[in-house]
């Protein structure tokens, strides 16, 4: 690890979230290139039916990945304020289906814009440490601190990559895959150029991430 205080310069910042999106949208763009290639060959029309599926599966999967990209890495145009309802709908949209069962616990009913960006990404990363499933709980509430954002990731294989935890801990990758650093140390850069605190609790079958964003 390095000094957590030498922050990355902003075009490699720019430049790694840019790498992250086309790692991300590479999957369903080529699977509805497939889709496309079927429906073009003479020889496959016994495979319409299955070429339909696939395109509309992978469609339907670009589609929430850039709705949920707009507003955890972008600025989702001109919008200031999220109805919980509508990031919770990012967040299922996008990972709802998978081994992990997403739960939730939101007792705040509209959030900020970099409030909103951290409870994304951090949702992310909770149901991301459950790759062989679990139950991801994401919640939020307000004390006198301010909004806590909180995700629990409870599994009997959950974890977080040492890539994940590097960049949750605000330090720079000097080993291992940028592609795995870059969304954990964007949350904790959201969070900490919000004024906020991150931390990173993880045990055997359970990981636990802390957001504190100032009132």
């Amino acid at each position: 690890m390095s000094d957590p205080t030498a922050a990355v310069r902003a075009v490699d910042l720019a430049a790694l979230v840019a790498g992250k999106l086309c790692h991300d949208f590479i999957s369903p763009a080529g699977a509805i290139s497939s889709g496309l290639d079927l429906l073009n060959d003479p020889s496959a029309q016994d495979m319409r039916d299955d070429a339909l599926a696939l395109i509309s599966q992978s469609a339907g999967k670009m589609v929430a990945l850039v709705h949920f990209a707009r507003v955890a890495f972008g600025a989702s145009t001109t919008a200031e304020r999220f109805s919980a309802e509508t990031l919770k709908g990012l967040v299922d949209g996008l990972l709802s289906g998978g081994r992990a069962q997403i739960a939730w616990a939101l007792g705040v009913s509209e959030f900020g814009k970099a409030d909103g960006r951290a409870l994304l990404n951090l949702a992310y990363m909770t149901v991301g440490a459950l790759p062989s499933g679990g139950v991801a709980t994401i919640s939020a509430r307000q004390d006198e601190r301010g909004l806590i954002l909180q995700g629990v990731a409870e599994g009997t294989r959950a974890r977080l990559k040492p890539e994940a935890l590097t960049g949750l801990s605000g330090h720079t990758l000097v080993e291992g895959l940028q592609g795995q650093w870059i969304q954990p140390y964007w949350l904790w850069l959201t969070v900490t150029e919000a004024g906020g605190q991150l931390s990173v609790d993880a045990t055997e079958g359970r990981v636990v991430l802390t957001a504190l964003m100032p009132a």
